[in-house]
């Protein structure tokens, strides 16, 4: 069990998280589970969490996308008519928040909501309601990466960026799809109580690793795994199995059976990206598993991944992460796992 941090007399932050029904249950579920561990991490309560569904007007409808009902909780009416400010609003991600953006009502409450919050955050498509309520205009937002377009399309005075799992603008906080509000809801924590707490709940979890906001929803090697060419994709494989090679364009072309030009053409058509592009991806996503899961230093992790040398490695992490390698593996670092050396046999913990 983690340390757990001393006690404050500060009152608990109030959390609402708004779901419109039909909602997705792991948006509404993850954020609150994370607040309720932190708060069990806690000497005191930090947070005082409530979680309000939206049901649909006029008809009965499913509050969730699963098979799973939640309470309603709180009407918009008694939420609006109780004047407490808030510390946090989250609005939560769904069939409904997609489809039912739009409802003036909703729009009003979260709008009023917003004003006495001091931070406004939405999973996954929750973004579609916090877009229709104008509280996105001229800001950088996130949601999932099956609708980003239609965001986009939609809100043209919103900067849409389809790759991060979560982004921050001021007091606007938004996540990709689903299990990334996970990951913004620990960014919350750590903003407020510090990266120790967040670390720890982040354990508690499970969580085998604290993404940073910036990280992209897809590693290169998954992405690549969608192209049509069976030969393409077997070939990203191979780059990925032999990064410690030098990966010429003319030897990636051999292999593909293309003279040099015509399989960069190739490659940058069905991929997105050049072949240096990928590789360079491919090879900071290596030396992240090697910094956050093993004590080998700086100069051997860019060895291992075919970077050629440490600076190599640090201007690759510079342009993709936005941090260096040694801050990278200082935050993301999984702790070794502790035994008890005089009693530990095989099927005992």
């Amino acid at each position: 069990m983690a340390a757990r941090p001393a006690p404050t007399a500060h009152a608990p932050r109030r959390v609402l998280i708004l779901a419109a029904a039909p909602a997705q249950l792991l948006d509404v579920a993850g954020p609150a589970e994370v607040f309720a561990q932190a708060n069990r991490l806690s000497a005191t309560p930090l947070y005082d969490v409530e979680v309000a569904v939206v049901p649909m007007a006029g008809r009965k409808a499913p509050s969730t996308t699963s098979a799973v009902e939640l309470a309603a909780g709180r009407s918009l009416a008694a939420l609006l008519a109780d004047r407490r400010p808030l510390d946090t609003l989250i609005v939560a991600g769904g069939e409904g928040a997609r489809e039912r953006a739009g409802e003036p009502a909703l729009c009003d409450a979260v709008r009023r909501l917003a004003r006495r919050s001091r931070r406004v955050a939405s999973v996954c498509t929750g973004a579609f309601i916090l877009a229709a309520a104008s509280l996105l205009d001229n800001k950088r937002a996130a949601t999932h990466w099956r609708w980003c377009a239609l965001l986009a399309a939609t809100y043209p005075q919103i900067g849409v960026d389809p790759e991060p799992i979560f982004t921050r603008d001021g007091n606007l906080w938004t996540s990709a799809g689903i299990t990334a509000g996970i990951d913004m809801t620990l960014a919350l924590v750590e903003e407020d109580h510090g990266h120790r707490l967040a670390l720890a709940v982040a354990r508690q979890l499970v969580m085998f690793l604290r993404r940073p906001g910036g990280q992209q929803q897809f590693s290169a090697v998954l992405a690549a795994q969608t192209v049509a060419a069976a030969d393409l994709r077997d070939l990203v494989a191979w780059i990925a199995d032999n990064l410690h090679k030098p990966l010429t364009v003319e030897l990636l072309a051999e292999r593909a059976r293309l003279s040099p030009r015509q399989f960069a053409r190739v490659f940058a058509r069905e991929l997105g990206v050049t072949p240096a592009k990928l590789i360079d991806q491919l090879r900071v996503e290596a030396a992240r598993r090697r910094l956050e899961e093993t004590p080998k230093g700086l100069a051997a992790v860019a060895a291992a991944c075919g970077f050629g040398s440490e600076e190599t490695m640090r201007r690759a992490f510079l342009r993709q992460l936005g941090t260096p390698p040694g801050a990278y593996r200082e935050r993301f670092r999984r702790p070794p796992v502790r035994r008890h050396a005089s009693h530990q046999t095989e099927g005992h913990a």
